[in-house]
């Protein structure tokens, strides 16, 4: 299935070994379970094509501004690109962020995708990716940060990384990867191998200023990392009190009232 074969009897990696080796350089990111899914689905369309520190000063904008999601499919596709400039390409993303918010609501009545939690993984990501403009990568994003779903989210540093290691071929798009990785790792692995993967490409490409924090310690020998991922805390969304922040690898998000 589109796998690359030994070369000159060295055989590549597999996904555990490669697993095995990062766990001894990362702490295991905790499973985080967020009380919105959608929040997470909104945030992972404003963090496309821009740094995750965008994407949160987009959605701290988003949430500051827009009481409810009814607020923000009902507002002026113009303002909510206002709104959430900062996160880049917003003239793409207001107008997709209202389609998808709509979609929801055509199909459950409402804005709550929590059902999705419940579901085997491979119905949950085919109910996202029905929604407009949501592909592979964003379906495995919410359903593995927001549910904590063993759904692979393979985005360009991953696909670069695990390509170079072996893990697919050498033809396999992004959008394929997904389906090729995810079996070839233990479930509760998942989340682990999607949060350092990237991190270790930075690591091993990088150093000076430049270098991700991860790689900063002055124990670590140069273009290696051995803490964890830097946590964040999450912006909070409309509807949601504040002062109570959630520690997560990535750009973090709360329930927004629907």
């Amino acid at each position: 299935m589109l796998r690359p074969r030994s070369v000159r009897g060295i055989t590549p990696y597999t996904s555990e070994e490669v697993y095995d080796l990062l766990a001894g350089l990362y702490a295991a990111p905790a499973r985080p379970r967020h009380a919105d899914g959608t929040a997470e689905l909104i945030e992972t369309i404003l963090s496309q094509h821009t740094s995750d520190t965008n994407a949160e000063r987009a959605f701290a904008a988003l949430a500051d501004r827009y009481p409810t999601w009814a607020a923000v499919v009902d507002a002026p596709t113009g303002d909510l690109e206002e709104t959430i400039r900062s996160g880049g390409l917003a003239r793409q993303k207001a107008p997709r962020i209202q389609d998808v918010l709509r979609s929801v609501h055509v199909r459950t009545g409402g804005y709550d995708i929590d059902f999705l939690g419940s579901m085997e993984p491979s119905e949950a990501k085919a109910w996202l990716q029905e929604l407009p403009g949501v592909g592979p990568k964003t379906a495995g994003v919410v359903l593995s940060f927001a549910y904590g779903l063993p759904a692979m989210a393979v985005d360009t540093h991953i696909h670069r990384v695990t390509r170079r290691l072996g893990l697919i071929g050498p033809k396999v798009t992004a959008d394929e990867a997904h389906d090729v990785l995810e079996p070839t790792i233990a479930p509760e692995r998942v989340l682990g191998f999607h949060v350092s993967s990237p991190t270790a490409a930075r690591c091993a490409t990088r150093s000076g200023p430049r270098a991700p924090a991860a790689c900063s310690r002055p124990s670590a020998p140069q273009g290696r990392c051995s803490s964890g991922p830097p946590s964040a805390s999450r912006p909070a969304a409309p509807g949601e009190r504040r002062g109570r922040p959630r520690a997560r690898a990535r750009a973090p998000c709360g329930p927004l009232a629907a």
